[in-house]
Parts: structure tokens; C-alpha cells; sequence
């Protein structure tokens, strides 16, 4: 029925208008994002089928969330409807250099964070009813009923046969380093493909900040052997690891600078893209995760709304121009 299944908690997120502080603003930009849904919006722009799996509050905002990612082509007709709790918040400073962005959340007790595992589609969870399951380390961090429920999806994807994937996500305000190690052990001992930069990496493991990044995810690919290791480094690129011990790399494709959220989502949808295609093409899945992370790079908001044909276009040809279509 679909070729991929994610599990998250999706957002709206309010921000004032750059350069502004959110103590300046009297308006607020309305956008909808989260990891998960990031990843299912920028596969479903590229063909697959995809389905998102949450719990929300009946409430304008929870509609919001579903009506945004509908219109992406993400089915959402299995989110659990409740009308307790709240949908999570969080608020966007863009910063102007020297100054950083910052994000606040106002997510505590969300919706999502009290989802029981019995919540989830069972009956969804069957031989060919997906290809793979995508999570991510944010939805575990979110309180010991959403990880249970993240276990247990686990659980029903391996007995159905599904692969699985799953992004580490690492995020400081929602957990520590330590706490990370420990929650994603479990997935990163199950998942067939793992994604994490290498600065999560660095923190979450304890490897040198001096250490060489394939070295680096050489030791990665030993601990997870059953693994393809996706690592992205920023400037540098990313690198792939497959099981057998192949390492590919690719640069990054040049992109002006406009929204950097979403840009890790973007990756991960197009490496998952082509890896479901040819899970041994790791070059070919590294081109069109940095493809993918590119485009988002020039598009305001979280989720990367790319045209398949210009993703297709960019790792064709390499650098476009940045002209006009006519």
C-alpha cells in the first residue's frame, strides 16, 4: 500500500519576520513542521506513497497539520484524533550574523507525547503493507509513552517484514547526550539504514573532534554491520557507508542561503528515494539526498516543497543555473 511509514510529532511554528526578535513582533508567520513529516512531504513530492502516523488534538491547529500535509500528497487518514491535550508549538527566531537563531518549544505535553502504543494502526502493520518505517530520535525523546509506541511500530515493522530507517535527530532541549546513546540503541541496532550528522556523531559517541569522518563511520558501520550509514558534514558533504564496507561521498551542490530548517529532512527523503530503488547505490542515494538538501536550502519553511523535476534536473546535470524558467 505505500512505500514508506513514518511516526512523529508534527508542529505549527510561529515566527516573526526576519530580522525581528519574537519580543519586537505584533505578527507571526504561520508554518507546520516537524522531522517525520519533513521526510514524508519531500518523498511524497518525489512519487512514493507515504504515510504519516501521529496523534493530534481535534482542534483548528491539529487541522492545520493534516490539511498542510494532505496537500503534499501525505496520507494522514490514520492519525489518532483525541480531544485532550494540545499540539505542540514552537517559535522561530532567524537570526541575522553574528546572531544565531534560536528555536523555542512549547511542546510539553503534546498530543503526540501521550500516544499509547495500542494507539497505533495494527492492521496497517502487515506483510506489503509498506516497504519501510522512518523514525527518528526527536519522537523518542518526547517521554516514555511516545517511545514505548516507537518501540512497539518497531516491533510490528520487522514481524511484517518492512525495513526500517531511522534518523538520530539528536536534540539538546529534549534530551542528553547520554539519554540519546542509550533510547536510540535499540533502533540503531534494528534499522537498515541509519542517518545522523557527523557533529551527532562526535557528541553522542565520544569520538575526537580531530577524528576523520570516515573513520569515524567505518566504526559506526562495525557497531550497526547490518546498517547502511548515512553521515552528512555539513560543507563537507556526506558520506555513505553500505554493510559490505563500501564508502561513497558527495559534495554538496551549491545553494543560496534562504530557510536552513529542514535541510537533514530533505537529505534523508531523497537518500531514502533512491535507496528503495537501488539499496546498493549509495552514490546514486547520496546525490539525491544532497539534491534534495540543496533545493530545501532556497525554499522558505520547514518542509522541502521541490519539484521532482528539478531534483531530477540537479543530479542529472550538476549545479543549475538559478536563472529564469520560461
Amino acid at each position: 500500500m505505500y512505500d514508506v511509514v513514518t511516526l512523529g510529532e508534527t508542529m505549527v511554528r510561529l515566527t516573526p519576520a526576519t530580522p525581528l526578535r519574537l519580543e519586537q513582533a505584533l505578527a507571526l508567520e504561520v508554518h507546520v513542521g516537524g522531522s517525520e513529516s519533513n521526510t514524508a512531504v519531500g518523498l511524497a513530492r518525489l512519487g512514493a506513497r507515504v504515510c504519516w502516523l501521529s496523534r493530534l488534538t481535534d482542534n483548528p491547529m491539529g487541522k492545520v497539520i493534516t490539511n498542510t500535509l494532505r496537500a503534499q500528497g501525505v496520507d494522514t487518514s490514520r492519525v489518532v484524533w483525541t480531544a485532550d491535550d494540545r499540539v505542540g508549538l514552537y517559535f522561530l527566531e532567524e537570526g541575522a550574523a553574528p546572531r544565531e537563531s534560536r528555536v523555542i518549544y512549547d511542546r510539553k505535553l503534546s498530543a503526540i507525547s501521550r500516544m499509547q502504543a495500542d494507539e497505533l494502526p495494527v492492521d496497517l502493520f502487515r506483510a506489503g503493507g509498506a516497504r519501510l518505517l522512518h523514525l527518528t530520535g526527536i519522537t523518542l525523546a518526547l517521554g516514555e509513552a511516545a517511545y514505548a509506541t516507537c518501540a512497539r511500530a518497531l516491533e510490528l515493522a520487522q514481524a511484517a517484514g518492512w525495513k526500517v530507517s531511522f534518523d538520530v535527530n539528536y536534540r539538546g532541549k529534549l534530551w542528553t547526550l547520554e539519554a540519546a546513546r542509550t533510547g536510540c540503541e535499540r533502533f540503531m541496532q534494528a534499522a537498515d539504514v541509519i542517518f545522523l550528522p557527523l557533529r551527532d556523531a562526535l557528541n553522542i559517541y565520544g569520538y575526537r573532534n580531530d577524528e576523520d569522518a570516515k573513520a569515524v563511520l567505518d566504526d559506526l558501520g562495525r557497531r550497526y554491520p547490518q546498517a547502511t550509514v548515512a553521515m552528512t558534514l555539513g560543507e563537507g558533504g556526506a558520506l555513505a557507508r553500505r554493510p559490505d564496507g563500501a564508502i561513497a561521498h558527495h559534495p554538496i551542490f551549491q545553494a543560496a542561503a534562504v530557510s536552513r530548517l529542514g535541510r537533514g529532512d530533505a537529505f534523508t527523503a531523497g537518500f531514502l528515494y533512491r535507496w528503495l530503488e537501488a539499496a546498493d547505490d549509495i552514490q546514486g542515494a547520496l546525490r539525491w539526498g544532497t539534491a534534495m538538501a540543496a533545493l530545501k536550502y532556497g525554499i522558505t519553511g520547514d518542509m522541502p516543497l521541490v519539484e521532482k523535476a528539478e531534483a531530477q534536473a540537479l543530479v542529472e546535470r550538476g549545479a543549475l543555473g538559478g536563472g529564469i524558467a520560461r
